[in-house]
């Protein structure tokens, strides 16, 4: 037999049996009235959610690629059980793509007047400033019935740092420098050494470094020995604008000009000198100054983390400008920048005397190791004619990089994995050559 309306939709509530006959008001309230009782209760059970302490503590910065545990400690101030599912939220670069649900969502218990924490691991993708979001809280009664669920602010920031993989090279760049630094013998002479001691002559010393006076006053010759000068200023510039921005790999260019500015740095620090950092591309982004050799470093990678490319046009100008207020005496400027030949011919050549007269320069850019591939594909007509591309797009860097030695600029040009290492390696030898 067919149902009423009604009964099918008390049928279809569970409220009554499907039958034949018609329900009254009596039975629907005699099945019901228990159950809206349970669930009247487990609501009245389930612990309040507004007033629910939540306080942060943890990490407050990591490398990137490394992991961050933050902690949230929730303090349930009610006379009951708190049974919580807790959405601790945060940006979708602070995870592992994939992992996120697992990593943000928790289960709690909390009793009534104490407090429990729960532990957030975050594994960051990207550089820069990680700030929590809201903390949605969803508390059950014991039937898990009916819950409540609020949403509460905890603010917390990780600040994702460069991850600096290029500190593998800095034991070997120590062990130059300590051949440099007058522990072995430097049979150089410039403007930027000075006179470290005298020792004996042995066959193969360069003849000019023998120093007579001292030969006269002893039985031995005596050859002069020179150490490159200490306390030398070292200007490192990165160019943030749009040429920064390019992917190589899976980073962008300005990411692999951090990795080698950081390397100079510890390198230059431990052998004396001081360095100093300047962001540009129209404007000042990051300035880093006066640092002592302990403090720089963490300085540096705390200004170079919420650094991003901009995508505008660098004022070279400008720039230059910046650049000398910042060095007003004669220093080493180390300009992190592209070698593409449209910013260097239009923006850098023009005003590139004002820093050469007063200054060295050395300027370091990233390559993309893909073109050098494309250089050497064989096989058919695609493969050439990418070949034919390559070496166009090599040749132009190469007359941009000659441009700048005509002008004194010493270039390094290498791939991400090389640039830190190269760029290293050309300031040991200028500070061999005493050109400091």
């Amino acid at each position: 037999m067919a149902l009423t309306g009604r009964a099918a939709l008390l049928a279809a509530l569970g409220s009554l049996p499907v039958g034949i006959w018609e329900p009254s008001w009596a039975g629907i309230l005699a099945v019901n009235a228990p159950l809206a009782v349970a669930c009247a209760c487990d609501f009245a059970l389930a612990a309040p959610v507004r007033r629910l302490g939540l306080a942060r503590s943890g990490d407050t910065s990591a490398r990137l690629g490394e992991a961050a545990d933050v902690t949230l400690t929730v303090t349930n101030p009610s006379g009951r059980l708190l049974r919580a599912h807790v959405r601790d939220a945060w940006p979708p670069s602070s995870w592992q793509p994939g992992t996120e649900v697992e990593a943000s969502r928790h289960q709690l218990t909390v009793p009534a007047g104490e407090r429990r924490r729960l532990n957030t691991r975050l594994r960051p993708t990207r550089r820069g400033d990680r700030q929590a979001d809201r903390v949605t809280i969803r508390s059950y009664g014991p039937l898990r019935l009916f819950s409540r669920q609020g949403t509460h602010r905890a603010p917390w920031t990780v600040r994702v740092l460069p991850p600096f993989p290029s500190r593998k090279h800095l034991p070997s760049k120590l062990a130059r420098l300590r051949e440099l630094d007058g522990r072995t013998s430097v049979l150089t002479r410039g403007e930027g050494t000075e006179f470290d001691s005298l020792r004996e002559y042995v066959p193969g010393d360069d003849t000019r470094s023998i120093d007579w006076r001292a030969t006269a006053r002893q039985t031995s010759v005596a050859v002069r020995t020179w150490r490159p000068e200490r306390d030398r200023h070292i200007l490192v510039v990165l160019d943030t604008g749009r040429t920064s921005a390019g992917r190589v790999g899976d980073a962008p260019r300005l990411d692999a000009s951090m990795d080698a500015a950081l390397l100079l740095a510890a390198l230059a620090s431990r052998a004396g000198d001081r360095v100093d950092l300047l962001a540009y591309d129209r404007r000042v982004r990051a300035l880093v100054q006066g640092r002592t050799a302990k403090d720089l470093l963490p300085s540096l990678v705390n200004a170079m983390a919420p650094l991003e490319p901009e995508l505008v046009e660098t004022n070279a100008r400008g720039l230059t400008a910046t650049a000398l207020r910042t060095a007003p005496r004669r220093s080493l400027i180390v300009l992190l920048t592209s070698l593409d030949a449209a910013p260097i011919e239009e923006g850098l050549l023009p005003v590139l005397p004002q820093l050469t007269q007063r200054h060295t320069v050395l300027l370091a850019s990233v390559a993309d190791p893909h073109i050098a591939r494309m250089a050497t594909a064989r096989g058919n007509t695609d493969a050439v004619y990418e070949a034919a591309a390559a070496a166009q797009a090599q040749t132009e860097r190469d007359r941009t990089a000659e441009q700048l030695r005509r002008h004194g600029v010493t270039v390094v040009d290498a791939t991400p994995d090389d640039l830190a290492p190269a760029l290293a390696d050309a300031y040991l030898a200028l500070k061999a050559a005493g050109r400091l």
